[in-house]
């Protein structure tokens, strides 16, 4: 393993490792006001396809997003996991299309799946552990989203973060793929 490959290991470990110790009650609240921030955005009001992820215990909840996506007639995505290190994006037509699937992620239930070309997407929600002032993210080491957001020509990038994962500088290389714009609530 080179060094910055090392270094962005650590950093990933220390970012998860804080994001798992908020608690679940203040990681709601600043979820919600995270996603009413960017409801209000003309990113958001001009997007009419939305991809987002599907939430682990430890993330931002995004449900409030997905139910306002519904509410508002956009068509929002989720990833599907194709292979080692990429995925595609799935339509969620409701929360009832939704089921458990692997590592107890949300997935798309199998007959209801309609896959969306990354070019069609206005705006990615982008998961990750940390963030910088630059578009730089440290991912969560999978490299599916450096492999996907290029392929989303037309998206804006968007990460929801707490304001511990938004620094100055972070490790990069050349692959890792850069995100738009960063929301914190303070």
């Amino acid at each position: 393993m080179s060094p910055l490959r090392a270094q962005k290991k650590i950093l990933r470990q220390e970012f998860l490792a804080k994001r798992a110790a908020v608690p679940h009650d203040r990681r709601d609240q600043i979820s919600h006001e995270l996603i009413k921030k960017f409801l209000s955005t003309e990113i958001y009001r001009e997007a009419k396809v939305i991809m987002a992820y599907a939430s682990t215990p430890d993330e931002l909840q995004l449900n409030e997003l997905f139910a306002a996506c519904f509410a508002d007639k956009k068509i929002l995505a989720i990833p599907y996991i194709v292979g080692k290190g990429k995925m595609q994006a799935v339509e969620v037509p409701s929360f009832d299309a939704l089921e458990v699937g692997a590592f107890n992620i949300l997935t798309v239930k199998r007959k209801l799946r309609n896959f969306i070309k990354p070019a069609q997407i206005d705006c990615v929600i982008v998961p990750g552990a940390a963030f910088d002032l630059n578009g730089g993210r440290l991912g969560l080491g999978g490299g599916y989203y450096d492999r996907f957001l290029p392929l989303a020509i037309n998206a804006k990038k968007i990460a929801l973060a707490y304001d511990f994962q938004l620094v100055d500088n972070l490790p990069t290389e050349k692959h890792d793929a850069k995100i738009d714009m960063v929301f914190t609530f303070r």
